[in-house]
């Protein structure tokens, strides 16, 4: 959320599925360590406050995929089997 650009200067797009989505909440308890509910939360205060800009959302796994192939700087998160070689994939720590 803090990070609005890539290391070549480029801008970031965050992308997300919507909260009840189960790759969503699977996502955001297993690699981010809270709760979907608790994210959007973060998200509102720094869209609120002006010192954030919101992701933008879709609403299919396939939809998520097309959106990161076709849009320059956006970052997102689907399951391995939805993969293609359209997309980069960034280790998560």
């Amino acid at each position: 959320m803090r990070q609005r650009t890539w290391p070549n200067g480029q801008a970031i797009h965050v992308v997300v599925l919507p909260n009840r989505h189960p790759i969503h909440e699977r996502f955001t308890k297993e690699v981010l360590g809270v709760y979907p509910h608790q994210l959007q939360l973060s998200w509102d205060r720094l869209v609120f406050s002006g010192t954030g800009q919101a992701p933008d959302q879709v609403s299919t796994p396939s939809d998520m995929l097309e959106h990161i192939a076709t849009t320059p700087g956006a970052v997102g998160y689907i399951e391995r089997g939805y993969l293609d070689e359209r997309v980069q994939v960034l280790p998560v720590e």
